[in-house]
């Protein structure tokens, strides 16, 4: 630090209190409506900033030197407290704010002291200038990149990661920061911009490769979900060249009906005849598929895959009350009821018991669709809450839970009793 007046300490304080705050609540999601959060972010700056002003005021050389370092805690818990994203991703995001504000902090005084004999102002314009330029970048750049991809980081990123990202950082600025070696001069310099470059660069190579991998993921999870598509086509196809063939047998032996009805009539014979049409009527109707729900779209998805399961000696029960036209499209139909009957015949063939089965209930309650399926299953190993496959499959969880949240919908998967039970909340629009 440069010293100065209590004004002095005052704006340097608004700069960084400022754009830590501002460059969190850009790329963060608050638990409160925006303007209530831009309120609240507003109240606890200035106070921040005060409380500031006057440690620098009745204490300077011990503001100096743990400043900088204590803001990290103080607005870290206050931002987490006031973001709805998982403890991971808001430290994450603290990381990134408190490296930003490093950066400003040292271009500020190194760039006073090293041209411009330590002038306050220029200090104070250096930063302003770095926090405009970070500011403007963030929302324009950053801000949509960070949070298109923040599901993704929050499917790739654990709390064991983003722990040890945050220690990497507080490492770098610990260093950067260490009082002993504030003095000035060429090498304490190139230490400290070194240590922040190095930081920066790991945190910008972190996010691309946790975006990445999430994106390569939500890639893979689309392509399952193709081919899932692609195997309901084909079973519909089945079902209708069977229909088509049945039919056809039909039309042709209906010539031969028609002779004997003659004959019957001819002769007589009513009860013959009566018999005759009975039997004939029992047989017509045992090759009609029988309709699961009226909604077109999830009466053709269950009946293709409970044929499959039927074919492989597992018994399945199926209560679906469900109406035509519910605003939901047939490809997210797809994508859950696919893969959740999908899952539940490989838990089942996977299970190795004699008798399987799988239930499933779909019902419409207001303006919620609730899907439960319980299917007979093997031991199941669970990360963060969802099921992972020994295979290292795993993407029709991933696709279910796309799909679901398209709706705002919740799910939940759960394994008791030797059943696996998933069960899936969508919210209908309007």
């Amino acid at each position: 630090m440069l010293g100065g007046s209590f004004w002095v300490a005052l704006f340097r304080n608004t700069i960084s209190a400022g754009l830590m705050l501002t460059f969190f609540l850009m790329v963060d999601r608050p638990r409160v409506p925006v303007k209530k959060a831009i309120w609240c972010y507003g109240i606890f700056g200035v106070g921040m900033i005060f409380v500031y002003s006057m440690w620098y005021q009745m204490a300077k050389a011990s503001f100096v030197q743990f400043a900088p370092l204590s803001t990290l805690p103080l607005i870290g818990i206050f931002c987490t407290a006031m973001s709805s994203d998982a403890i991971y991703l808001s430290l994450y995001k603290m990381a990134l704010a408190f490296y930003l504000f490093s950066v400003c902090t040292f271009c500020g005084v190194d760039v006073a002291r090293w041209w411009f004999g330590g002038d306050l102002w220029v200090d104070i314009g250096v930063r302003f200038f770095c926090m405009v330029v970070i500011l403007i970048l963030t929302w324009f750049r950053f801000r949509k990149q960070f949070l298109n991809g923040v599901d993704f980081l929050m499917e790739e990123m654990d709390l064991f990661s983003s722990v040890t990202l945050f220690i990497s950082v507080m490492t770098g600025a610990v260093m950067a920061y260490w009082p002993n070696l504030q003095g000035f001069s060429v090498f304490n310099m190139v230490r400290a911009f070194m240590i922040l470059f190095l930081v920066g660069f790991l945190q910008y190579a972190i996010l691309h490769l946790y975006i990445h991998l999430g994106q390569e993921h939500y890639y893979q999870a689309e392509k399952e979900l193709l081919e899932v598509n692609e195997q309901l086509l084909h079973s519909q196809m089945d079902l209708m060249r069977e229909s088509e063939r049945e039919a056809a047998r039909i039309r042709h032996d209906m010539r031969h009906h028609i002779l004997l009805f003659k004959e019957y009539v001819e002769k007589g014979e009513l009860d013959e005849l009566m018999a005759y049409l009975n039997q004939y009527q029992e047989d017509v109707e045992s090759y009609k598929v029988a309709d699961i729900c009226r909604n077109q779209a999830v009466n053709s998805i269950l009946t293709a895959y409970a044929k499959k399961a039927e074919s492989q000696g597992i018994e399945v029960i199926l209560d679906v009350r469900l109406a035509e036209g519910l605003g939901i499209r047939d490809v997210d139909w797809i994508a859950i009821l696919a893969n959740v009957f999908e899952n539940a015949i490989h838990g089942c063939v996977d299970s190795g018991m004699e008798t399987q089965s799988i239930s499933i209930y779909i019902a419409q309650k207001g303006n919620k669709v609730i899907i439960q399926c319980c299917n007979t299953s093997g031991q199941v190993t669970f990360r963060k809450g969802l099921p992972q496959s020994e295979k290292g499959g795993g993407l029709g969880v991933f696709s279910i839970k796309k799909a679901a949240s398209l709706y705002g919908g919740e799910t939940d998967f759960s394994m008791g009793d030797g059943k696996f039970v998933t069960r899936i909340l969508l919210n209908l629009p309007e």
